[in-house]
């Protein structure tokens, strides 16, 4: 043991989770540096992070450890330590079971959005190096390409909508292929944006008509919305249109008149606010508090031929997904993903939808701390709830086990034993089953009793 570490977990001034060092204007950019400098050696690195880990799982709370290395010392702190956690064998059955990488180059998708927040930042942050792994990041234009690339071999790994890894395993608008969901990459982050001209038009019964557009069919935002126009009268089917568009090209349309609105991803919502061509009406968030929008999986196959690679992976993200959680990381990351490489998007308006405060086009600035967030856990109950709505539109035509699917798809068993070895509490969130129940505009969802609730549901087409 030493306080050679780039953590400085025995350091009285470090945060572990803030920088104090003086040198770096955000945490973000501290660790950043501090990971580059240690690439070359993944191993140095592994054996930093369990110690910091374990030093943080004897002192959860930051404060505590802070006061205890004040009043004693580094080097009686790390000896009292050493004495009561054996961390030489600790660092060493981490490397035992982490085993060498089947492989190390890996082509990772993502779609310019907010939502791939976790994706993004485990490369300027060394989190993908950090494990030993050299990701390159492919951007691609829209979910059809991200599909077919999956299924084609073309990416290892990819940022999906929350859905789409549920509907390619049924052979659903694709041919089939099992994927698998590791993590939901945020929730919450959605809103429906309208055009200006209808900002004295705000209530859906009047809606009529009026064309909208959705990233995808097999998205929580056409599902969301068809929910939110179905509670208010109208038959997403036949009342309006719903018009599959790239959410990069939802703003333009908007503009030019092609559509009323659109339920799509950040930060095009904020972008239409920015442009003065749109207004939000409302949060996605304020039809379901919580709920998944996307995921980041790959396919069976690739976990099966990599166990190793697919573990580091999933330690890399879970990582980032952490990080991202922490508010005081929101003005750097908007800073970090900005740019042309990855959002190529004004920094306000990435900082406005990631933050919670923002202006809604109708000259109200808003605080909402929960308009988008990043917590990782696949739960069973959110994939039953996507299965329900398929199924009631139309979508999903065969018999299906939701629960058999659901645990098949959706890695939850896997996520708590890697958010276990990481030392997150996250890991023994409740409920221990995997089925939460949740409301969505006031119903409530119990996944236990998936049918019932579908039968509950107006315009159910089953």
């Amino acid at each position: 043991m030493s306080d050679n570490n780039i953590y400085r977990p025995y350091s009285s001034d470090s945060l572990l989770g803030g920088c104090s060092c003086g040198r770096h204007d955000s945490q973000v950019q501290h660790d950043a540096e501090a990971r580059q400098a240690h690439a070359s050696d993944p191993d140095h690195l592994s054996r930093d992070f369990v110690e910091a880990a374990a030093v943080k799982a004897l002192f959860p709370h930051d404060a505590t450890r802070r006061r205890f290395l004040k009043a004693v010392g580094a080097g009686t702190a790390m000896a009292a330590i050493a004495s009561v956690l054996p961390m030489e064998s600790l660092q060493a059955m981490a490397e035992d079971r982490q085993g060498p990488l089947e492989k190390k180059d890996l082509r990772v998708g993502f779609i310019p959005i907010n939502c791939a927040t976790p994706l993004i930042m485990s490369g300027p942050l060394g989190f993908y190096a950090e494990q030993g792994l050299n990701v390159s990041l492919i951007k691609s234009s829209g979910w059809a390409l991200v599909r077919d690339q999956m299924l084609n071999g073309e990416l290892d790994a990819s940022h999906f909508l929350a859905p789409m890894p549920l509907a390619i395993s049924l052979g659903l608008g694709s041919s089939r292929q099992p994927m698998r969901v590791a993590t939901i990459q945020n929730t919450n982050g959605q809103a429906i944006t309208l055009a200006m001209k209808h900002k004295e038009n705000r209530d859906p019964r009047n809606w009529k008509g009026f064309r909208f557009a959705i990233p995808f069919e097999y998205s929580m935002h056409n599902f969301l919305l068809r929910y939110y126009l179905a509670e208010h009268g109208l038959d997403p089917d036949n009342d309006v249109q719903l018009r599959v568009t790239p959410p990069a090209e939802m703003v333009a349309n908007l503009r030019a008149g092609n559509i009323d609105g659109f339920l799509g991803p950040d930060p095009f919502n904020q972008r239409a606010v920015y442009d003065q061509i749109g207004f939000l009406h409302i949060l996605t968030k304020d039809i379901w508090n919580g709920h998944p929008c996307c995921s980041f999986g790959m396919s069976e196959a690739f976990i099966q031929e990599n166990p190793n690679t697919f573990a580091a992976l999933y330690r890399a993200v879970l990582n980032a997904a952490a990080m991202a959680r922490d508010p005081a990381n929101l003005t750097a990351i908007s800073e970090a993903i900005s740019t042309p490489n990855y959002l190529n998007q004004p920094e306000i308006v990435i900082r406005q939808a990631l933050t919670g405060r923002y202006a809604d086009g109708l000259g109200g600035i808003l605080d909402e701390p929960e308009r988008s967030g990043f917590e990782p856990m696949p739960w069973y109950g959110m994939a039953t709830w996507m299965l329900t709505q398929m199924k009631r539109w139309g979508y999903l035509q065969q018999e299906v086990d939701f629960k058999e699917l659901a645990e098949e798809v959706f890695l939850m068993t896997d996520a708590r034993r890697q958010m276990a070895e990481l030392g997150m509490a996250d890991a023994e969130q409740e409920p221990l089953d995997g089925y939460p129940s949740f409301d969505v505009m006031g119903r409530t969802f119990d996944p236990h009793r998936a049918e019932d609730y579908l039968e509950s549901l107006p315009l159910y087409r089953g």
